[in-house]
């Protein structure tokens, strides 16, 4: 079982993973004309190879400052180094072929270029613990990194070489699981493990979804969470009314669970399925441009608490923001932050 941290305050704020990247280091116009890519995408990077590292680490140290700044509790790296939550680290894995890509489905029907599944699955190397390293030593505040969860790495995926979809699962789930205990290993407070595709895919999820990320969570002794959702507002554009697999992982060893309710104007009232859970409550919609007053991020949060103590919610955008112009993304943190401080100072000491 995944242990509890102190949380740092009453409400503490978070990003959810990803924060905007500034426009000199990624073509925000060509990220945005396409669905997050699967495979390597270097072309969206501004910056040339032999620099791309030391631009990368510059503009994280920018995250971190301004995620410091806006005032927030729980600081990420930002996912700067990143052309997508997934590829990254998907990309990185032996038996992948990564020179001849596969074809896969994204979850809103369109077929996208995959990495293509053709030996056993299996971690070169800790692929994260840089950027926890590079974090830890740019920031005092309780850390959160993110991985990409099995299954959703394996609906990203061709499979040309395990018998079925759960088997591949299930080798994701090793890989995760080695890498999540490295990230421990080197600090991190908080791992994020994204699995966006068991909303997309509930069947499927039920069936072995769960069970895999429950396999990447074997042994890890640290704070976990996962988020799932319904989809990057820029690339997705309608929002379902409700989650199709959420009162699930009351069941899994996960800690926390991260979910919208800006975008989607979800009910808060399915949280009542989750009552052993810390909510990671998204109040920040990133389908709108127009930054949210710090009494309607107030509300928002008020929303969720006749279902949810206080003590077992986090505060965050309700996604990632890596498609969010930089400005209006920090200004939201900023409404977010003094919104979570107008219900604090309403609460009981």
């Amino acid at each position: 079982m995944a242990r509890s941290y102190q949380a740092p305050v009453l409400l503490p704020t978070s990003l959810v993973g990803s924060y905007s990247v500034p426009d000199w280091l990624i073509d925000r116009a060509s990220l945005a004309k396409r669905f997050p890519p699967r495979v390597r995408a270097r072309e969206l990077w501004r910056v040339a190879p032999e620099f791309l590292q030391q631009a990368q680490d510059d503009a994280t140290v920018l995250a971190i400052r301004d995620q410091e700044e806006a005032g927030l509790d729980i600081i990420t790296d930002g996912e700067v180094r990143r052309e997508s939550y997934s590829n990254r680290f998907a990309t990185a894995l032996e038996g992948v072929d990564v020179d001849n890509p596969g074809t896969a489905l994204d979850r809103s029907g369109h077929p996208n270029p995959v990495p293509r599944v053709v030996g056993p699955i299996k971690r070169k190397h800790p692929i994260g613990v840089r950027d926890v390293e590079f974090l830890r030593n740019h920031t005092k505040r309780v850390t959160k990194i993110t991985v990409p969860g099995p299954y959703t790495m394996s609906q990203q995926a061709q499979n040309d070489f395990y018998p079925s979809g759960r088997d591949l699962a299930f080798a994701y789930a090793a890989a995760v699981n080695e890498e999540i205990k490295d990230l421990f290993a080197a600090g991190v407070d908080i791992v994020q493990i994204d699995e966006p595709y068991m909303q997309a895919r509930p069947q499927a999820a039920r069936d072995y979804g769960l069970a895999a990320m429950n396999a990447a969570l074997d042994g890890v002794k640290g704070t976990t969470a996962v988020h799932i959702c319904f989809g990057y507002a820029a690339i997705i554009h309608e929002r379902p009314p409700g989650y199709s697999f959420l009162p699930e992982f009351e069941g899994s060893p996960i800690g926390q669970i991260s979910i919208e309710t800006a975008q989607s104007k979800l009910d808060c009232a399915v949280l009542k399925g989750l009552p052993s859970k810390t909510v990671v409550l998204g109040v920040i919609d990133l389908s709108d441009m127009t930054v949210e007053t710090p009494e309607q991020v107030a509300d928002r949060i008020r929303a969720a608490l006749p279902y949810v103590a206080a003590e077992r919610l986090v505060i965050a955008p309700d996604c990632g923001m890596k498609y969010i112009p930089r400005d209006i993304a920090y200004a939201k943190l900023q409404a977010m932050v003094q919104g979570t401080q107008i219900v604090r100072s309403e609460l009981p000491a």
